[in-house]
């Protein structure tokens, strides 16, 4: 962590490196950064590329004054706060920021005015999406936009709003005025401010084009089969093609995807996602008890209750709401406990998994981990005319907010539905007919499946299905006997090939 020194010869090393960029002419822009907790701030109406660290305030983690620099004679001003503070300390008090910019760069103005409408900025497909914290180059880099105020300070309560809105942005751009960029230290938020202003120099040079910059590349138009049967891969090169299903006639035309172990580690989920629910359940439960959402997955856990002592089971009864919210908290996150401890798959477990999951995703407290070949080829696919499904034992709204929340960005558009246990237990043919109905073929064996379970492949193939095992890393070993069974992948790279 850098001392209160430091700091002020970084704000003054950083405002001549804006300047030099057009970001903080004339006096504008500011930059602050926090130290333990007292907060170091670039004053106001102060030419930028001339300030030096003895011009610095210095503030507690409240936002009052500690040190007021000392004053210069004429024609220098007495030393003012920047008036930037008040939405400073919103970044530090909201996204517990280490250090928040402001700066007027024209791109970040112009940005506001391509749509002088629009309360969002949006990119999609860039690079230097990379650079944002939270953000893959396959998702969606949003930006709220708030209206300009005659007053910097009066802007507080809109910028205030902006955040809390929009949990998984950095930054708020401000129409025909700039941009504020914060970061959890000073390097996060100088190459973010960076990052951010390429993507919107970036979007209006696309726009020039007639590109849009918030749509992703639409797919490439299917190519005709050769004459010797082999199907083109839109152009892609003989490696690739090869790829896509080198047989003759063989190419599937929708593939089904199971999540653990197969796409994700199966570490995200016991190390992330499991751990994560069982923290959240009881409070979840507390905050929404009188939701009909929440009502409905407490029927749904008392139903599987109901049915498991039936059964001649050992269950936590969940009584009814008339025993009062802290009773049945409390004996529902009891039962939630035992299903988890005893690797249950139940609907009732899983939707509200789904749910506890879902807070975590929109908040940003969870991005979902997935294997590096797994963004490349459902891209490869899409453009390739082949359908891409997931069936796996989680909810279908968990496996939504999943594949909308992944380190590479949101997959979504790449995926043309969710399946879950609703459809059967997946290891019973009869799930997979089912499925089939849904996914728009002509016969069972147009649709290849891929799971790292020894088990769903066989039920899979019952149903006519091409299975293919995915052997990763942290997995379970397969049975000695799978390779004479099934085509096995370290990749899905060579899961067409191997149909």
């Amino acid at each position: 962590m850098a001392s209160v020194e430091e700091a002020k010869s970084l704000i003054s090393e950083m405002c001549r490196n804006f300047y030099t960029q057009g970001w903080v002419s004339g006096t504008g822009g500011g930059m602050s950064i926090k130290v333990g907790d007292r907060i170091v701030m670039a004053p106001s109406g102060v030419q930028k590329e001339r300030m030096i660290p003895e011009d610095m305030f210095v503030l507690d983690a409240a936002g009052e004054i500690l040190e007021t620099p000392r004053s210069k004679a004429a024609p220098y001003k007495p030393p003012k706060l920047s008036e930037c503070s008040p939405l400073f300390m919103s970044a530090y008090e909201l996204r517990d920021a280490g250090a928040v910019l402001h700066s007027h760069s024209l791109n970040a103005v112009m940005a506001t005015l391509i749509d002088e409408h629009a309360t969002e900025f949006k990119v999609t497909h860039l690079e230097m999406m990379k650079g944002i914290a939270g953000h893959g180059y396959y998702g969606n880099c949003i930006v709220p936009i708030i209206e300009n105020t005659a007053r910097e300070c009066e802007l507080t309560g809109r910028l205030r709003q902006a955040i809390q809105q929009y949990p998984e942005s950095n930054a708020v751009l401000v129409r025909r005025h700039g941009l504020y960029v914060w970061g959890k230290d000073w390097t996060q938020a100088k190459t973010q401010a960076e990052c951010y202003d390429y993507l919107f120099e970036a979007a209006l040079r696309m726009k020039s084009l007639g590109i849009d910059a918030s749509l992703p590349q639409a797919p490439a138009p299917l190519q005709p089969r050769l004459a010797n049967g082999h199907a083109t891969a839109n152009g892609a090169p003989a490696s690739k093609k090869a790829r896509l299903g080198h047989k003759a006639g063989r190419q599937p035309k929708a593939v089904v995807l199971d999540i653990e172990g197969t796409v994700a580690p199966i570490s995200f989920v016991t190390e992330t996602l499991f751990p994560y629910a069982r923290a959240h359940v009881a409070q979840h439960l507390a905050s929404s008890f009188e939701t009909e959402e929440t009502q409905a997955d407490l029927d749904l856990l008392r139903q599987q209750a109901n049915t498991d002592e039936a059964a001649g089971q050992s269950v936590v009864s969940i009584p009814e709401a008339s025993a009062g919210q802290e009773t049945v908290v409390e004996a529902a996150t009891q039962n939630v406990f035992a299903q988890m401890d005893g690797d249950r798959k139940t609907t009732a477990l899983k939707r509200l998994q789904g749910h506890i999951w879902w807070k975590g995703f929109s908040s940003g407290s969870i991005k979902a981990e997935l294997f590096r070949d797994v963004p490349d080829m459902l891209v490869h696919w899409r453009s390739a005319g082949i359908k891409t499904y997931i069936y796996s034992s989680g909810s279908r709204e968990a496996q939504n907010n999943l594949f909308g929340h992944t380190t590479a960005g949101d997959l979504r558009p790449y995926l043309c539905g969710f399946f879950d246990t609703t459809a059967g237990p997946k290891m019973e043919a009869a799930s997979y007919r089912e499925i089939a109905l849904s996914l728009g073929v002509d016969s069972s064996e147009e649709v290849a499946f891929a799971t790292d379970i020894y088990a769903e492949a066989v039920a899979a193939k019952a149903a006519g299905w091409k299975s293919v095992l995915v052997l990763r890393s942290g997995n379970k070993p397969l049975p000695v006997h799978a390779s004479a069974e099934f085509p096995i992948v370290e990749s899905l790279e060579d899961l067409l090939a191997a149909v």
